[in-house]
């Protein structure tokens, strides 16, 4: 039987425990010992506490994040009802600052405060040994190049059916203050040849999708190119290779390799979160916009590159009217998908010091999203976050990659789908959970019964990404307005698969 457990509670069954695996590659002789035990938030706690003693463990490890303190803390609860004697030892993220007053911290033996890679394997031998130690226990910031790599300890199922996530850098130069990463200084590198040879094994195990979890992956150019060669050099159809871009660079050197990528194959996520200089100014963000725009322009004109951009609702100084402008600018810029985000009070976040200026009401459970601030009151705070529940179906889906824009032909295209949002959630009084025929015959309804579009152009627009998805028949209610022979030579046709069309949609 293990003596160690490492356990979490992943937010989907999908995503693999990346932290957890690098704890269990720098344990050393405690290996041997240590059993990986992954879970989901989606799990019964008292299921997931009976599964974790199952192990007889003398210590468990838990990754704490804001997605499974929650549930969490009813894990331990049950476990330290049941058998007290059993360590247990917490580090992440969510405990890594403010601990005082944690309900989480309380109930824990020990907790790992900062990068607890080596530190985790330090705190299990003390307590083997019998050596008193405190509850908080910082942990120094381990020689990130020299640590032991936890690609092996991805296993075959993992490599087949979830997402596998990669470093090649940690750290961020950065400085925004909503940001965790801000605090993450300096940046650190793995050495070019033992992450690529890591690279090649996954590869050789027949790893398809790579994500990336660099914050900053361009901020060193040659590293950039080294890796973006490498994989374009070992390219085959199907592989895919998601990084995190800082969007004002993006020199010549990476726009030449980025340009050969086929379609389908690379997705840039870029953290935009406002195009107000004021607002900017204020969290300590800095961004040449002139740029972001080129860098844009270039991606979208010259490579088969798929944009996920990223805007932040909330943010201190940023009006309604200001953040509707930056959402109709990167609408503009033409990225594939814009991600709007609640403005989210992460602890250890120097945000904190904009809380008295401008009124910041956050929620005080987690994620502890932003309610109300001076400019921008609940109910409105209110209808921004059903905005960014309903882009989410309309505009990121896939499913309406024609059809949403004729939602702004005629004018702003954030006043528009606001507008859009409050009828939606007027018929509806939910943002989640509507079966996408049903979204499909609202959004039609809008366009030609709000907008007055014309029911012909709606309905063969939408018919047609009605397709994207691999569905032959158009659903009842767009029939009467679909000439026969069109509906009859659509559906012989083979259409693209969700995945293909999503990318190679203009």
């Amino acid at each position: 039987m293990p003596e160690i457990v490492l356990a979490t509670l992943n937010a989907k069954f999908i995503h693999a425990a990346f932290g957890l695996r690098y704890l269990f590659a720098n344990l050393g002789e405690l290996q041997t010992l240590t059993v990986i035990a992954e879970f989901n938030i989606n799990q019964r706690p008292l299921d997931i506490a009976e599964k974790l003693l199952a192990h007889n463990p003398k210590i468990i490890g838990l990754g704490i994040y804001i997605w499974n303190v929650a549930e969490t803390a009813e894990v331990i609860a049950v476990i330290k009802r049941v058998r007290p004697e059993i360590k247990i030892i917490l580090g992440g993220p969510e405990v890594s600052y403010e601990t005082d007053g944690q309900k989480i911290v309380e109930l824990a033996d020990h907790v790992i405060t900062g990068e607890g890679d080596l530190k985790f394997a330090e705190v299990c031998r003390d307590i083997f040994s019998g050596k008193p130690l405190a509850k908080i226990i910082p942990a120094e910031l381990p020689d990130f190049p020299r640590l032991v790599l936890p690609y092996d300890y991805y296993t075959d199922a993992d490599l087949a059916h979830r997402i596998v996530y990669v470093e090649a850098s940690r750290g961020c130069p950065f400085t925004c203050e909503f940001c965790l990463s801000s605090l993450d200084i300096p940046v650190r590198q793995v050495p070019p040849e033992k992450f690529l040879a890591a690279m090649q094994k996954l590869l050789d195990r027949g790893l398809k999708q790579f994500k990336f979890v660099d914050r900053t992956f361009n901020l060193h150019i040659a590293t950039s190119k080294t890796i973006l060669e490498f994989f374009l050099e070992r390219h085959q159809p199907g592989h895919f290779y998601h990084f995190e871009m800082i969007p004002d660079r993006l020199p010549a050197e990476l726009r030449e390799i980025i340009a050969r990528f086929p379609p389908g194959s690379l997705q840039f996520e870029v953290g935009i979160q406002t195009f107000n200089p004021e607002v900017g100014a204020l969290i300590s963000r800095r961004q040449n916009y002139e740029r972001l725009a080129d860098n844009f322009n270039f991606l979208r004109s010259k490579t088969s590159i798929h944009i996920h951009a990223d805007l932040i609702v909330g943010l201190p100084g940023e009006t309604l009217e200001s953040f509707a402008a930056g959402f109709d600018q990167l609408i503009a810029l033409g990225p594939q998908e814009i991600q709007v985000g609640i403005l989210k009070r992460l602890r250890g976040t120097p945000i904190v010091r904009h809380d008295a200026d401008w009124q910041m009401v956050y929620n005080a459970h987690p994620p502890y999203e932003i309610l109300q601030n001076r400019l921008i009151d609940f109910a409105t705070m209110q209808r921004l976050r059903r905005f960014a529940k309903y882009w989410d179906s309309i505009g990121n889906s896939g499913n309406f990659v024609a059809t949403a824009p004729l939602l702004w032909r005629d004018g702003s295209p954030f006043a528009n789908f606001l507008r859009f949002s409050d009828w939606l959630y007027a018929r509806l009084g939910r943002t989640d959970t509507i079966a996408l025929a049903r979204l499909a015959e609202l959004l039609f309804e809008f366009l030609t019964a709000e907008l007055k579009t014309g029911t012909t152009l709606a309905a063969e627009t939408l018919w047609r990404d009605w397709q994207r998805g691999g569905r032959r028949d158009p659903p009842e209610f767009l029939r009467e307005f679909l000439p026969a022979a069109a509906v009859r030579r659509q559906t012989e046709k083979s259409p693209l698969p969700k995945r293909q069309a999503r990318h190679l949609a203009a």
